[in-house]
């Protein structure tokens, strides 16, 4: 069974489990678990390994529309090795800073793979689900998408003898979490989430929930710079940025005359790429069906 399965089982004993975090008497709560071998390639840092895996949790505080407010963490290792732990609390603590939370401390215990459990906390009294989309919304993603992919590529450079390949991809591994925007998208969404399974599978889960289809524009998705650095062609671009998956970006819908209200909220780039159409239509890229692709917890080696 893998992590989609399990999802699936456990909404027939859970209410809800759907959102990217739980919302309770005004608070929102999530938890999310990284491991080395399948989160951490070889060159991640611990500061980095730090901020990502908090900064994860924190991005589901913003897909909700909430204040982030603290997180935890859960660090095991095979050795607590003074300077890795240390890195590791400061880019916890960084990116909290970067969001204006509290990095308040975890747990410690002995482990055979590095290993990372993070809780963060928010507080709305309207989070935004991902059920709300209707027929007429206009589909926005912020910032750009396919980061990790073109990361996870430096990585492998740097595996390779590229020495100045591991400061790129560490830089492009330690994402800004949307909670800013996320707060003031909230006034205006109808249904949101974040991309860390990556845009096309987001869109399938935001189908899902919502009973809705997608018609989505591929020349509009917001294309890192970074992807297209480490490809030799638009599609093979748009295949990382759209499959990848881990980019942490806000995937919304917006009633399509408040879409430049929106825009004019929120610091970052808002791309409109395509509109929410009839469960019917089915989900497509350019008129054609977009496959329901991207990470999977467990699966990448």
């Amino acid at each position: 069974m893998d992590e989609r399965a399990a999802l699936a089982l456990l909404e027939t004993e859970l209410e809800p489990v759907g959102d990217d975090a739980a919302a309770v008497d005004g608070l929102v709560v999530t938890t999310d678990m990284l491991h080395e071998r399948t989160d951490f390639p070889a060159g991640t840092t611990r500061y980095t390994a730090g901020w990502r895996s908090v900064g994860a949790s924190l991005s589901d505080v913003a897909a909700m529309g909430a204040d982030a407010t603290a997180a935890v963490a859960a660090y095991a290792a095979p050795a607590f090795v003074e300077e890795e732990l240390l890195a590791f609390v400061r880019g916890a603590t960084d990116v909290c800073d970067l969001v204006g939370a509290e990095y308040v401390g975890g747990d410690l215990d002995g482990h055979g793979e590095f290993t990372v459990a993070t809780t963060a906390i928010g507080r709305t009294d309207e989070p935004v689900p991902r059920s709300g989309a209707r027929p007429g919304d206009v589909v926005c993603v912020t910032g750009t998408v396919g980061r990790s992919a073109a990361a996870l590529e430096y990585f492998e450079r740097a595996a390779a003898g590229d020495r100045d390949a591991l400061e790129r991809a560490n830089a492009l591994f330690q994402f800004e979490p949307r909670v800013a925007a996320g707060r003031a998208l909230a006034c205006n969404a109808s249904a949101m989430m974040d991309s860390s399974d990556g845009l096309a599978r987001s869109l399938h889960q935001l189908a899902d929930a919502s009973g809705c289809g997608f018609a989505i524009d591929a020349g509009p998705i917001p294309i890192d710079d970074a992807v297209r650095a480490v490809t030799d062609t638009d599609d093979a671009a748009l295949e990382l940025a759209t499959t990848f998956g881990e980019d942490f970006e806000l995937v919304v819908a917006i009633p399509e005359g408040e879409v430049e209200t929106a825009r004019d909220a929120i610091d970052v780039p808002l791309s409109a790429i395509g509109s929410v159409v009839d469960a019917s239509e089915g989900i497509t890229l350019d008129g054609e069906p977009l496959e329901d692709r991207g990470y999977t917890h467990g699966e990448r080696d």
